[in-house]
């Protein structure tokens, strides 16, 4: 394989030293850049985007054409799997996912079969294949996929939602239910992650979107138990190198212990948690990811300076950091007030790191 010319985002994943903070953004092949925009005219819809492998590849390096950033993300949707079990996935204008055939009772929950990643979601390797190719080392490519809980809301619901209605009545009403589809859904999100490492990803992340939702004893049980089961079966080399795996649960800094207990490498972090207080409580352990609220990048590019400046000195000197936003980045950001952001991370990260 292509020797990497860019591992800082490994390495920081792994503790061990960099030259400087590495960074990249949830979110940044999307709406925000106007050259995303174009490609997806191109596709015709988000989904025929995601299913064909060399435009999901031309997106994905888009900001890296941009930006100096330290990683590319897949290009893809945490609901392919979903899909690929038979549900339906369709995008409604402003309305976001949804599915034809939600499932609402253990006869639809017990009739789904695990996908073959290499078969049903055979687009997502091949565009993971691709990217990689195309990358030529330039950076490392992250994987990922969404975690079993947040995968299940959306199969459960029927699409989007904000009052988890259908899908914690199940959690409540019957568990039996909710516990097997979150069993089927950690076997293939493990095997569909498992094939991306395969495909030529590097590094992956799993994102909890949903878990923040629940109380500590519905997360441990609903949430984490399956995102420790996914942990568990991941392939953790490849290429000669660990493959470091990221667990991000929104709304989930008052658990960072609980989840570095799964033996994952690094956690991310939303904007709610200060990043220097989850070094302190679980640094040792883990690399960090974030944490900057997307929200500051309205702000002029002075303002998202001084921001980037606390967050690094809230973390302090040392490696273990990623700098990310805290959650994606919106639609209406100028791609200059992220070039900002990149540039300052660069730049005032350096005095943090001795090597």
């Amino acid at each position: 394989m292509t020797e990497l010319k860019n591992d800082r985002f490994l390495r920081a994943l792994l503790r061990q030293p960099v030259d400087m903070t590495p960074v990249w953004m949830m979110r940044q092949a999307g709406r925000y850049l106007p050259e995303y925009r174009a490609t997806r005219e191109k596709a015709g819809n988000f989904m025929a985007l995601c299913m064909n492998p060399e435009l999901a590849c031309e997106v994905t390096l888009q900001p890296l054409d941009r930006f100096p950033l330290d990683a590319a993300i897949l290009f893809s949707d945490i609901l392919t799997v979903p899909d690929a079990m038979g549900l339906g996935l369709y995008f409604s204008e402003g309305e976001g996912p949804r599915f034809e055939r939600p499932v609402r009772d253990k006869a639809a929950i017990a009739a789904l079969g695990v996908p073959d990643p290499e078969q049903e979601l055979r687009y997502v390797m091949d565009a993971v294949r691709t990217i990689r190719h195309e990358l030529d080392g330039r950076v490392p490519l992250i994987g990922f996929s969404g975690s079993p809980w947040t995968l299940a809301t959306y199969m459960v619901e029927g699409g989007s939602t904000k009052t988890f209605s259908r899908s914690k009545g199940m959690m409540f009403d019957d568990p039996a239910s909710m516990h097997l589809l979150l069993e089927k859904l950690a076997d293939a999100v493990t095997a569909y992650l498992n094939a991306q490492v395969a495909a030529g990803a590097q590094a992956l992340m799993i994102f909890d979107t949903w878990g923040g939702t629940l109380t500590p004893k519905d997360y441990r049980a609903f949430s984490l138990a399956y995102m420790q089961r996914i942990v568990d079966g991941l392939t953790r080399e490849a290429d000669g190198r660990r493959v470091p795996v990221i667990l991000f649960t929104k709304g989930g800094g008052q658990w960072l212990e609980w989840m570095a207990d799964t033996g994952c490498d690094a956690l991310g972090l939303d904007w709610t948690t200060d990043i220097g207080e989850a070094r302190a409580r679980v640094g040792g352990r883990v690399a960090l990811q974030g944490n900057l609220d997307p929200c500051t990048l309205y702000a002029s590019p002075e303002a998202i300076e001084r921001a980037v400046a606390e967050i690094l000195a809230s973390y302090g000197e040392g490696t273990g950091h990623v700098f990310n936003l805290g959650h994606g980045i919106h639609p209406a950001i100028p791609p200059e007030h992220a070039a900002a952001m990149i540039q300052a991370v660069h730049e005032k990260s350096r005095q943090y790191h001795s090597t």
